[in-house]
Formats: C-alpha cells, sequence, structure tokens
C-alpha cells in the first residue's frame, strides 16, 4: 500500500519524499486545487508510461504538463498574446492552455500524445511547491482508474490506485474539485476543449473575444477530458431527473425535493443553497457515495446551466454517455 504524507503537518518531508519517488521515475499523487493529480516526470518516458499504465489510460489520450511559474512553462511551450494575457490573468489556478510544443523542449512525446501542441498550467497549492523543488514539469492527469469519477481526496486516491502507488501526499480535500478549464487559441479565437474550474465567462471578459464551444462530445482528442465516455461511477447514471424511481441513489441541487426521493438509496444535495461553487467541489465525492450505496442507478437533479454550472454538466454527460 501507499505511504501516505499529510502535507499539513510534515510539509518539507512531503516535498523530499515526492522528489526522491519521481527521481527513481515513479508516479505520486499530489494533491491540487482541482483534483488529486497522479504526477510523473514529464521528461521521462518510463515515469509517463506508468501513468497510462496505472491509470489503464489509452495512450492517444495526451496529459496536461504541471509547472511552477511561466519560465517553466516558456522553456517548453510559446506563446502567443492572447495566451500569455490569460496565463498572467489566471495562473496559478485552474486553466490549461493548449500551446504549440518548442522544438528543444524536453517533454517527452508520450505526455502530448505525440501532437505538436502540449496541455499546460501552473496548478495553485502545495504541488506547485513540489514542481518547483522537483524543477521539471510534472505529467498529472488525475489520480484514478481511466474513466472513472476523478478523486478530490487522498482517501479516493488510495481507495483506486493505493496497491499501485508508492506515495500519496494529503492536504485535505481539493478546493475546487473540478479539472480544470482547457483553452486552445487559435487564429485570434478562444475554442474551449473542456470546461472547468474557472468560468469561461471570466475569460471572455478578460479578452473580449467570446468563447467557442465544440460542437460535439468525443470530438477529435486534442486535450485530456474529452472522450465521450468519462468520470463513470460504476452505476447508471440519469440526468435532469424529474423524479426518482425506487431503489435509485438521488444527488440534487438547491434544496429542490424530487417526488419519489424516500425511495432512494441515498438522497445528497450538491448544494441546499443553490452555489454552484460548493456544487462543484462536492460533485466527484458525492458521485463516489452513490456509487458506494449499492444503487444500480443515480439519478441526478438538473443543474443550471450557468457559470460553473456549465463544467458540472459536461462531467455529468460524458458519465451517463454509453460505455464501451
Amino acid at each position: 500500500m501507499a505511504e501516505i504524507i499529510d502535507t499539513r503537518i510534515e510539509p518539507d518531508r512531503a516535498i523530499e519524499r515526492a522528489c526522491a519517488v519521481l527521481s527513481d521515475g515513479e508516479p505520486v499523487a499530489i494533491p491540487t486545487e482541482t483534483v488529486y493529480g497522479l504526477a510523473a516526470d514529464a521528461t521521462n518516458a518510463d515515469a509517463i508510461s506508468r501513468i497510462y499504465e496505472m491509470k489503464g489510460r489509452p495512450r492517444f489520450n495526451p496529459l496536461i504538463c504541471h509547472v511552477s511559474d511561466i519560465a517553466m512553462a516558456e522553456a517548453h511551450v510559446t506563446f502567443d498574446p492572447v495566451s500569455r494575457q490569460l496565463a498572467e490573468a489566471f495562473w496559478p489556478g485552474p486553466l490549461t492552455l493548449i500551446l504549440p510544443q518548442r522544438p528543444e523542449s524536453t517533454v517527452h512525446a508520450l505526455a502530448s500524445a505525440g501532437l505538436d501542441t502540449l496541455g499546460i498550467r501552473m496548478p495553485d497549492g502545495f504541488s506547485r511547491r513540489v514542481i518547483a523543488r522537483f524543477g521539471r514539469p510534472l505529467a498529472a492527469p488525475s489520480a484514478n482508474t481511466s474513466g472513472k469519477i476523478s478523486p478530490t481526496s487522498a482517501a479516493h486516491v488510495e481507495a483506486d490506485l493505493g496497491s499501485k502507488l508508492k506515495l500519496i501526499l494529503d492536504a485535505g480535500a481539493s478546493e475546487i474539485g473540478l479539472e480544470s478549464t482547457i483553452i486552445k487559441v487559435e487564429d485570434g479565437k478562444l475554442r474551449l476543449l473542456r470546461p472547468g474550474g474557472l468560468d469561461a465567462a471570466a475569460i471572455e471578459a478578460l479578452t473580449g473575444l467570446a468563447v467557442e464551444r465544440p460542437e460535439s462530445a468525443g470530438a477529435t482528442i486534442e486535450a485530456p477530458g474529452m472522450l465521450a465516455s468519462h468520470y463513470a461511477p460504476g452505476a447508471a447514471v440519469r440526468l435532469d431527473a424529474e423524479d426518482v424511481r425506487k431503489g435509485e441513489a438521488l444527488i440534487r441541487f438547491g434544496g429542490k425535493a424530487l417526488p419519489g426521493e424516500s425511495d432512494a438509496v441515498i438522497v445528497m444535495d450538491l448544494s441546499p443553497g443553490g452555489s454552484l461553487r460548493e456544487a462543484a467541489a462536492n460533485l466527484f465525492d458525492y458521485m463516489k457515495k452513490a456509487d458506494a450505496s449499492g444503487a444500480a442507478t443515480i439519478a441526478f437533479g438538473p443543474i443550471p446551466n450557468e457559470g460553473l454550472g456549465e463544467a458540472i454538466i459536461d462531467r455529468l454527460q460524458r458519465a451517463a454517455a454509453p460505455r464501451a
């Protein structure tokens, strides 16, 4: 089983131990403000291969490279003016930019799935300190079995991947609880490849440019989180439920009770007060609890399609999609 170090109690030991394991080419589960990541040296092909193997992740699905500062990013990617504006405004934070990879970049092609671009972001919190000490970018998808519910606590990681990992860093619950928003700038236009923890409206307000949405889920894979089926629990998922069927688990929003919920196996409310930020933070944890309840189906009440609601609905639609 994995060694678990609480970063709030032993921060220095956590950093030193993480760097030692990473230097050996082994992945480490690290906390970020979005979700927990399965991090490995982005310049080491064997280390990246271990991420794919540990997650059971298809190798055509690229990984995000995490950096400690813009200088580290500039060693590997080329910024256009709009992308730089976004980085300076929203880094560190839940924004990933898809940028052209520099020819001299040492990030291995396995991390980019052979594309000529890299997904790159600067996380907030303890993970940034680990990257700064390690001195190289870390490739870090979510620390869970591929396609399953993303982890927002060290306990989630331990339950899923604990037998495969050497080290898990525990910084408590993830503050945001949704993966990063992924943006690609092309010909002066902003393309939203994945909605996430940064509201697209904030990006539009900063740049004065409209954020274009993809035409459909499961389009050409240019970034993580674009597979049609993803974030899936073991149970089936039913969206926009107007009632609850006997034996279902219910996850609702805004304190709105649904007919039949007295027959539900479990009832949870993402945010009784109607806060989409609170709902985002609770989403994956509640999905895991509902899945553990034994219900064959998880019913979700309606979620407003605005602000962070766009990212929540994206995750739910992929969780409900037909599975291979």
